[in-house]
């Protein structure tokens, strides 16, 4: 088992420090390699591992200054374009860090070589998930399909749902805002607001949220939700036939809010 706190890196990055036993932590997506380092000094910490998610250098840019002074391996995706990755990983891997096993998903669409890491423990699983899923929102589908994005969506619904999403950035009153424009009266996303309000006025991150939250408030998770279905409609303006259609309306609409 390990604890995870967050490392706040750039104006909204989170770099996620798990902490195992015997000093031992695993980081992900670490962006900026002197705030890891900081942190590894302060608590006396010794850094075993790192986790990327995909290529995006607000992920990537520390790997090769940690690599280069603690020299521990990089798990990644296979088909990353990242070269700093030692590990590569596919769907279905599982990898042991921490006394702890980690299953991968891929989950393609904001990049095309995006994974996540999922701890499947009984009471509290938690996902990595990068930019692939966030609170209240999803990642921009920027290499990917929004077919690849929404079969992402799909395996995010299905998992159990006390699982804690750690994504990697603070947007979730960004994303809320816009949550709260496709269902204006769902009740659980303008407490959340409130929630997610007082958090960042005492400093503290939004993160992590819980997929049993997510269901309720993430317009991304909710396609087939009809008040979701009927604002994809309107933002359209024409015909929509099929899941697919409405969630590429509502990204889309996302895109330019």
């Amino acid at each position: 088992m390990f604890n995870v706190s967050a490392l706040p890196a750039f104006s909204d990055n989170y770099i996620w420090m798990l902490e195992g036993d015997n000093s031992q932590v695993v980081v992900v997506d670490p962006g900026d390699a002197q705030v890891v380092i900081d942190a590894l000094e302060r608590n006396n910490k010794a850094l075993v591992a790192i986790f990327v998610t995909h290529h995006h250098s607000d992920h990537t840019g520390g790997v090769a200054q940690l690599t280069e002074k603690y020299g521990v391996q990089v798990y990644g995706p296979s088909d990353s374009s990242f070269k700093g990755i030692t590990i590569g990983l596919k769907d279905g891997d599982t990898i042991e860090e921490l006394n702890s096993t980690f299953c991968i998903k891929a989950v393609p669409g904001h990049t095309l070589d995006h994974i996540c890491y999922f701890y499947n423990d009984q009471i509290q699983p938690k996902i990595f998930c990068g930019d692939s899923l966030f609170l209240a929102g999803c990642g921009r589908v920027f290499e990917g399909s929004m077919r690849q994005m929404l079969d992402a969506m799909s395996y995010f619904k299905q998992l159990p749902v006390s699982t804690q999403l750690y994504c990697t950035h603070e947007y979730s009153l960004a994303n809320l805002a816009f949550a709260q424009a496709v269902e204006p009266e769902n009740k659980q996303i303008e407490q959340k607001i409130e929630q997610c309000k007082k958090l960042r006025a005492a400093g503290l991150p939004t993160l992590p949220s819980l997929i049993e939250s997510e269901l309720q408030i993430n317009p991304f998770l909710r396609t087939n939700h009809k008040v979701v279905k009927q604002s994809a409609l309107d933002f359209a303006q024409q015909p929509l036939t099929c899941e697919l259609e409405i969630f590429s309306a509502i990204r889309t609409w996302k895109n330019n809010f």
